[in-house]
């Protein structure tokens, strides 16, 4: 309490520009590039084809061609963002091309050299991660038309067909549902400092919309992705190898290291989001938990990172109304907590069925045009972990930060 009142008094105003978050999308990278500098053009015929490479077996032979090329062509951001996403994929066909039982334990030079160069230059690790598969895989079809699924298009993909392109879509639309709770948040942290109780009601007031219209968003998964194809298909190359059975010693990043080097799969906990949610309205998680939420921050864009632990450093929300003694205040507080377990409840509903029941249909199954499903992370998440018992303690957590009401 002590340090908090201190902040009050030294803490500068918040804003999302500080940390490169956008005003019209948020945490999503706005209009990412799809063509990268004519140099790299052996990374970008390799990516346009990748799907068909995985499914024909070829994609392991192609990358063992590949030129090794120097990274000093790529000059700004943006293009280094784009060349991750595209190693990325690469890489997470190339480990995984054969399935489970046969993953790539050495990743070869001419791939594993400028991945991990790209990775150090942007902070981030040589993996594929939710920065990649969603904040820089979209683009508009017609940047007139307003961000619907219909009018937008992934920029690289992997197999799984319409299916992937879904899931990564609907995600997309779900980083933009969050823009004005971000905003919200901003404001609700300056009115704060300020104060002012109007203005931190109104965006209480607002926050809540906007988780709730979250919520709605996710549930567009049913329409776009199919169970079966996302257990069977999609999921192993979201997998990474740290906590993964297939891969119990990590993989060799030729050139780099001579040991095995260990990093998660892709995990909507990589989403810089809720856990920005979740230091401002003061939830807390229980250590096992809260020890992988905070692994997976390093899995975040560093300016992204930034925020949350801004946000964390700003003034106590729930200090601030449990002093004000303000009902309207508390009662904002809670429904705002409330729509945030709701959302993180649907999360459970939506893992459930892609995960838990389609592995249980995968198992029934006699015979089928799809692939064998992975068995290693049967009741695991792409990112390693117990996946219905970590969103259960998580969302049980977030019910235990609402406030009691004051007779």
């Amino acid at each position: 309490m002590e340090l908090r009142s201190q902040n009050l008094k030294t803490t500068s105003s918040l804003s999302l520009g500080r940390f490169h978050i956008s005003e019209d999308y948020g945490f999503l990278l706005p209009n990412p590039l799809k063509e990268l500098p004519d140099h790299y053009w052996p990374w970008m015929e390799i990516v346009s084809k990748l799907p068909y490479l995985i499914e024909s077996h070829q994609l392991r032979a192609q990358v063992n061609k590949m030129p090794l090329l120097n990274c000093q062509f790529l000059r700004s951001y943006r293009e280094q963002r784009l060349a991750h996403l595209v190693l990325s994929f690469i890489t997470m066909g190339y480990v995984w091309q054969e399935g489970e039982t046969q993953p790539k334990e050495v990743l070869p030079r001419n791939l594993a050299l400028p991945f991990v160069e790209v990775s150090r230059n942007l902070g981030l690790p040589p993996i594929l991660v939710h920065s990649d598969l969603v904040l820089t895989n979209w683009t508009t079809k017609n940047p007139e038309r307003p961000l619907d699924i219909r009018n937008l298009d992934t920029i690289v993909s992997l197999p799984g067909g319409e299916s992937l392109r879904g899931f990564v879509l609907v995600t997309v639309l779900v980083e933009k549902a969050a823009v004005p709770g971000m905003k919200a948040l901003i404001q609700a942290v300056n009115a704060i400092l300020q104060p002012s109780q109007d203005s931190l009601l109104q965006a209480l007031q607002q926050l809540r919309l906007s988780i709730q219209d979250m919520t709605r968003t996710l549930g567009q998964m049913h329409d776009y992705v199919d169970p079966d194809i996302f257990y069977a298909v999609i999921r192993i190359f979201l997998s990474g190898w740290k906590d993964n059975p297939a891969m119990p010693v990590g993989l060799i990043y030729e050139g780099v290291s001579t040991e095995p080097l260990k990093y998660s799969g892709g995990s909507a906990a990589q989403s810089t989001v809720l856990h920005a949610f979740d230091e401002f309205l003061g939830v807390h998680h229980s250590k096992e938990s809260a020890d992988f939420l905070l692994r997976m921050r390093d899995y975040m864009p560093p300016s992204h990172k930034a925020f949350i632990e801004e946000v964390q450093s700003s003034p106590s929300l729930r200090d601030h109304i449990l002093s004000s003694g303000n009902g309207q205040l508390l009662k904002a507080y809670n429904q705002c907590v409330e729509a945030l377990a709701e959302l993180r409840s649907y999360h459970i509903t939506v893992v459930t069925k892609y995960l838990i029941t389609a592995a249980a249909k995968a198992k029934s199954r006699r015979s089928s045009q799809l692939p064998e499903p992975p068995q290693a992370l049967e009741e695991r998440g792409t990112g390693g972990t117990a996946v219905l018992s970590f969103l259960k303690s998580v969302r049980n957590n977030t019910l235990e930060a609402i406030l009691p009401q004051s007779s």
